[in-house]
């Protein structure tokens, strides 16, 4: 296989090698001691506090409060709603003993938190006053995975899951679709991702929901991530919990309930997403370093530089820029380039004592043809932050436009088999669960969500020529 200096197994000769050697070399995670899990490494943690402050922002932004509940539930919560315990089953993991004994109830190690959450509303709405009830619980969660991978499927991983309960159907869609927009807005103006939104079909919906949504990218293998869900659960939990309000003509309704959440895996589709065969490469909003500086020079001369790197550091961080001085002794500049470029910094800035008589930096992008730019130190602060916004707009647009490459609109089988060979397809659909499972079995593809900007359009099924369900185009795709 064709490896980089570093290593690295290029994107074109195995994808899964590259992304996994890159998790490790870029020094975002291990893997932990029980199979699936996973040890986040600090630099790795980063990208998850930065991704996370501004998603937690945008939850309280739109009125709702955070809350924690228990990592263990009972047994019996999940079994109320049959749906939902069909469908997380075979990824349970269930607690029989503990204090030295044998519970006289097994204990599910949080899978999600539609039931525990589910009982603790029904004790606190009581009353029409009490809706809507707007919780949010930042968490871990597990889920017993056959095929782990870092970041994407790990039996424990971190996230987010909003539940709110509602008056009517109207209101608790309003805030299912607001979600979704929260989710599109902080994949494409943070992480980067040129991400698809719109409606799961039947056969891909959360177990006990009545409808759910999704947003869809495209990784640089053409497969898709679900990067974000959000689900309209209708009064399938609160029947099973006895959620419910007393409304203003004195008579007891159930509450419409939602969920929805958005997980760790975001930072796999951010590697996967901007990555390339040199590494990682990070959207600035998202790097734990913006800028990393690298002072050059031996004896007096590096005493001096290093002072005004220092200085310069110091300017960057009060004009908001997260920047970082490479000062280590014991490698050579050369090997601090390649380490940051691995890492995904966007910008590196060099200064030797040349530079400094000259009252400049040589600056270097993370994307571009490798040349270095000189700029004036006197303005950095502006420039540099000039620089960043210019390299988030840029990683959005070539992600963008790398899916435009990969998408194709098909009316025919051999056009929708050779489509999702290498990317996605758009294609009408009968919207039955039969013939989702064998297109599935006959090409890897699942239908991503029912996009909702695709343009109105009737006609027969792709694959069984019965008419299409939706009235539109269903997106098709490999995914992780």
């Amino acid at each position: 296989m064709a490896r980089d200096e570093r290593g690295v197994t290029a994107q074109s000769e195995d994808f899964s090698s590259w992304y996994n050697e890159l998790v490790a070399k870029a020094q975002l995670a291990e893997r932990g001691p029980v199979k699936g899990t996973m040890v986040i490494r600090p630099y790795g943690y980063r990208i998850w506090e930065l991704l996370q402050a501004e998603l937690d922002q945008r939850i309280k932004d739109t009125g709702h409060e955070n809350a924690y509940f228990p990592l263990l539930i009972p047994e019996s919560y999940l079994k109320r709603e049959a749906e939902h315990v069909e469908g997380f089953s075979p990824e349970l993991a269930v607690v029989t003993h503990a204090g030295g004994k044998e519970l006289e109830e097994p204990l599910i190690v949080r899978p999600t938190s539609e039931t525990v959450i589910g009982e603790m509303m029904a004790k606190w709405i009581s009353s029409h006053r009490d809706l809507p009830l707007l919780l949010n619980q930042w968490a871990n969660v597990v889920r017993w995975e056959l095929r782990p991978r870092l970041f994407l499927r790990t039996t424990e991983f971190l996230w987010q899951e909003g539940h709110t309960a509602h008056l009517d159907e109207a209101d608790a869609m309003r805030e299912t679709l607001q979600m979704l927009d929260v989710y599109a807005e902080v994949a494409r103006d943070i992480a980067g991702l040129p991400v698809v939104p719109g409606e799961k079909t039947p056969g891909e919906r959360f177990a006990g929901a009545v409808r759910t949504f999704s947003i869809e990218g495209m990784m640089r293998d053409g497969k898709a991530l679900q990067a974000g869900t959000s689900h309209y659960l209708g009064t399938n939990f609160a029947s099973a919990f006895g959620i419910q309000y007393l409304n203003q003509g004195g008579r007891q309704e159930l509450c419409h309930t939602t969920s929805w959440g958005m997980s760790t895996r975001m930072i796999g589709g951010v590697i996967m997403t901007h990555g390339d065969d040199k590494g990682l490469i990070l959207p600035p909003k998202i790097a734990p370093y913006q800028v990393v500086i690298v002072p050059i020079g031996r004896g007096d001369a590096a005493d001096a530089v290093r002072g005004a790197v220092d200085g310069l550091a110091g300017q960057l961080k009060a004009a908001g820029i997260r920047a970082h001085v490479d000062d280590r002794l014991h490698v050579s500049p050369g090997f601090k380039f390649n380490e940051w470029e691995m890492r995904g910094v966007p910008l590196r800035l060099e200064i030797g004592p040349r530079d400094l008589a000259s009252g400049t930096g040589l600056l270097a992008r993370r994307l571009g043809d490798g040349g270095k730019t000189a700029i004036g130190l006197d303005g950095a602060p502006q420039t540099l932050a000039a620089e960043l916004a210019a390299f988030q707009s840029l990683l959005f647009q070539r992600a963008a436009d790398f899916r435009e490459s990969r998408t194709a609109d098909v009316n025919s089988w051999p056009e929708f088999a050779a489509a999702v060979e290498t990317g996605w397809a758009r294609a009408l659909h009968c919207g039955q669960p039969a013939c989702e499972d064998a297109i599935k079995a006959e090409t890897a593809a699942t239908p991503r969500c029912v996009p909702f900007d695709a343009p109105a359009e009737s006609g027969p099924c792709v694959r069984c020529d019965m008419p299409s369900a939706y009235g539109k185009r269903v997106l098709f795709g490999r995914a992780y």
